[in-house]
């Protein structure tokens, strides 16, 4: 969601991957924990899908956030707003994060230092406060 803020694209994603997940699981080789394994099919996914939406000239549609489910508070329809207008490595980050996957495993995921990816948290982290902030005002 967090990565699209597109409710229906996020579910088929999301079953896209373990579709992948299940295919590929005779090859998976433990060199990585499993949800790390997970996670980079997924990131992969989401890489493609940019790639395949960015090929195609499209307009810019306003963000419909009531595609999301209604029992989202407005809270967390500003925070996947904010986090639709980040730039693209930094949703990926963030998206990974606020699925609380250790900064280890960001770090191994998208191929930075742990130092870095303990940066970029807490700028994108200040970055969306900074958003929501400006949203209430």
């Amino acid at each position: 969601m967090g990565y699209f803020n597109d409710y229906s694209l996020a579910q088929d994603l999301a079953q896209d991957v373990f579709v992948r997940v299940w295919q590929y699981l005779p090859t998976f080789k433990g060199k990585s924990s499993v949800g790390t394994w997970i996670f980079r099919i997924a990131t992969n996914i989401c890489l493609r899908q940019k790639e395949r939406q960015n090929s195609i000239a499209q307009t810019e549609v306003p963000l419909d956030l009531a595609k999301e489910p209604s029992n989202n508070s407005l809270q967390v329809q500003a925070l996947y707003k904010a986090i639709a207008e980040l730039p693209e490595i930094d949703r990926l980050i963030i998206s990974l994060y606020l699925e609380e996957l250790k900064q280890s495993e960001i770090a191994q995921i998208m191929g930075l230092s742990e130092v870095n990816v303990r940066v970029k948290i807490n700028r994108i982290k200040s970055a969306l406060a900074k958003k929501i902030r400006n949203n209430d005002e």
